[in-house]
């Protein structure tokens, strides 16, 4: 029997834990004994409630390989994962490395990986907010130039792609200057059918939280951007906690460590501790998530990840950005961009609370983004190794 291809898998912040079961349950129900899967784990998220949970529920391998990068400036922790990035792949020797989204996970490990001439995988390439003050967006441009495989999202991401001039180039063997860029669907829609279903879910929070057949608007909040500015962070939680107070509905907060550090620096939160429309609770797992997201009127968030399960779940969302690289939820109305502006965030909540009858189109594939994703993988690997 031929060997197996080996493949790092590779993963750091809580998105890229969720995004990469879809690829690993793909991996070992369709393709095991053809691809050996060996998952890494930089350490971005170290916090237990951030990454430990996720494995276990969802079912992922533990990790193979842990570089216990921890957290850091950008400079420092990028350096750190790329020095663990290229000792492991010279040791291990995989035949391709498979990255998530746009963390500085994806980024040391894309760079350590070319320049070894390691061929990389990106699902979820070509995604752009054109904001390149986030450094998210400095993140998935320039993975995406180091990339020999490429795995869009949306239609749009395709043409994202094409307009920096990165575009399938129909020619094989593909490499960093001929890539190829395939059309697949999101995974995170693969997991929202998978675990969204029925029993699948863990409901328990809804009761934990008391909102078991109550309204409530679901909050997430966690990029620096909205956490670090004391004028950003008291701008939005001071508005929500006028909302909820005013129009009588919960709102239910699963508190990023980031945002409760912060809050605590800027002695924020007492009032909203004091509120009997509150609910404040630690990180929930990604099951539980589901399961608010799901029950939920409403969803506000800086998440780029949970903007689409909203509209997985056909739920509006309010997004305290200035932009979004999920374009065609905003163009299709379906979410609205408020930034930290208190008037924007009162307009979005009047819009979504009296429409019923919003369309969720299928923006993100039919669910099977994972296994296009293997499947291309797998047939790239065999010609390369013919060739």
């Amino acid at each position: 029997m031929k060997p197996a291809h080996r493949i790092f898998n590779v993963v750091g912040a809580r998105p890229q834990i969720i995004k990469s079961a879809a690829l690993s349950r793909a991996l070992r129900e369709h393709y095991g004994g053809l691809m050996e899967e060996v998952m890494v784990h930089s350490g971005q998220h170290y916090d237990k409630k951030m990454s430990d949970v996720f494995f276990d529920e969802m079912g992922i391998p533990r990790p193979d390989h842990h570089l216990h990068v921890g957290s850091g400036t950008h400079g420092r922790q990028t350096g750190e994962m790329m020095r663990g990035m290229e000792d492991l792949i010279l040791s291990e020797n995989p035949r391709l490395v498979l990255v998530y989204g746009d963390t500085n996970t994806t980024l040391a490990t894309a760079l350590a990986s070319a320049k070894l001439k390691v061929p990389v995988a990106h699902v979820e390439a070509g995604l752009r907010s054109y904001n390149k003050s986030m450094p998210e967006e400095i993140n998935r441009v320039l993975c995406d130039h180091v990339s020999t495989l490429l795995f869009t999202p949306t239609r749009q991401a395709e043409i994202n792609l094409a307009r920096e001039g990165i575009v399938h180039s129909g020619e094989e063997p593909f490499d960093m200057d001929h890539p190829a860029v395939v059309h697949t669907g999101d995974v995170m829609f693969d997991n929202a059918l998978y675990y969204g279903r029925e029993g699948k879910g863990n409901s328990r929070v809804i009761d934990r939280l008391d909102i078991r057949d109550k309204p409530y608007v679901l909050v997430t909040l966690h990029r620096d951007m909205n956490t670090d500015d004391p004028g950003r962070l008291q701008a939005i939680m001071g508005t929500l906690l006028k909302l909820a107070e005013d129009e009588k509905i919960t709102v239910v907060i699963p508190l990023h460590p980031r945002t409760r550090k912060m809050m605590a620096e800027f002695r924020m939160g007492k009032s909203m501790d004091s509120s009997q429309w509150f609910r404040i609770t630690d990180p929930v797992s990604y099951l539980e998530m589901i399961a608010l997201e799901k029950n939920a009127r409403l969803i506000m968030t800086d998440s780029g990840g949970v903007q689409k399960e909203a509209h997985f779940f056909r739920k509006a969302c309010i997004v305290f950005r200035k932009e979004t690289e999920w374009v065609e939820l905003v163009s299709h109305g379906t979410a609205r961009l408020v930034d930290a502006s208190p008037e924007k965030i009162r307009e979005a909540w009047e819009l979504f609370r009296n429409q019923k009858n919003l369309d969720f189109p299928p923006f993100y594939g039919e669910g099977n983004a994972a296994s296009l994703i293997a499947g291309t993988i797998l047939r790239f690997l065999e010609r390369e190794k013919s060739t």
